[in-house]
């Protein structure tokens, strides 16, 4: 293609996602001379949503900025804590997400979740309906304009995508405050407002009790405790501060 050639650096972090000849540092790259840097940064592989500060011949730019030949650029990642304004910090996560999900509300982290594949453009308007930051590893989602905002799970195991959202989001932590099968917030419950619920050998061993406001569905401290309860003390201890 003949056109404008520009000096490109990407930050180490994002250049899993372009090509392999342009992931040594500053590589030569070939544009059209109208098209924005930001579409330029996407055709690349990275979705904008990881893209931080963007400098021009060391000065900052927006994403509009119409690369001209011999320019130097340079991508950079998303600053962390990474805040985003406008909105209360809440999360949408795609299909392939659950596990995730369930640890952010674990932690009493508003995400909402679609355990149906309802299509990208769904996600996409819910996303901008309901003001959350969609969490995916679908580069092709995240490059959607109409998601409010956006952040790519990078890791594929469920430990390191908690890590990586709370070190990224820096989400305020609240603990067995949130039902981790619909979302909705949780309430003390006396036990025999929920015994109905409960099998017979629950009932004789356990006396505290918790349940969902929307959904009605009851927890208590069973088999499964401890190994929540690691998950959550290495997450406050970790975390716990990062959003104060």
């Amino acid at each position: 293609m003949n056109g404008p050639e520009i000096h490109l650096d990407v930050a180490p972090e994002l250049r899993l996602f372009i090509p392999s000849e342009h992931r040594r540092g500053h590589t030569a790259l070939t544009v059209d001379g109208s098209s924005s840097l930001g579409h330029v940064i996407e055709s690349l592989g990275v979705p904008l949503t990881e893209a931080g500060r963007l400098l021009v011949d060391g000065r900052e730019v927006a994403v509009s900025h119409v690369p001209r030949d011999g320019e130097r650029v340079e991508v950079y990642g998303i600053e962390r804590p990474q805040r985003v304004p406008g909105a209360p910090l809440r999360f949408l996560l795609d299909v392939h997400l659950g596990t995730l999900a369930r640890r952010l509300r674990l932690l009493g982290v508003d995400a909402a979740y679609e355990s149906e594949d309802i299509g990208d453009p769904a996600l996409a308007a819910l996303s901008a309906r309901e003001r959350r930051v969609l969490l995916s590893r679908d580069r092709g989602l995240l490059r959607r304009r109409e998601i409010w905002a956006g952040g790519y799970v990078y890791s594929d195991k469920p430990d390191d995508q908690l890590r990586d959202v709370l070190e990224r989001f820096a989400p305020a932590l609240a603990p067995w405050t949130r039902c981790t099968a619909c979302n909705g917030p949780l309430r003390d419950a006396d036990k025999d407002t929920v015994e109905d619920q409960l099998e017979q050998g629950t009932q004789r061993t356990y006396d505290v009790f918790a349940q969902c406001t929307e959904c009605g569905r009851v927890y208590w401290r069973g088999a499964h405790h401890a190994r929540l309860e690691a998950i959550v003390t290495a997450a406050l201890r970790e975390f716990g501060d990062a959003a104060a």
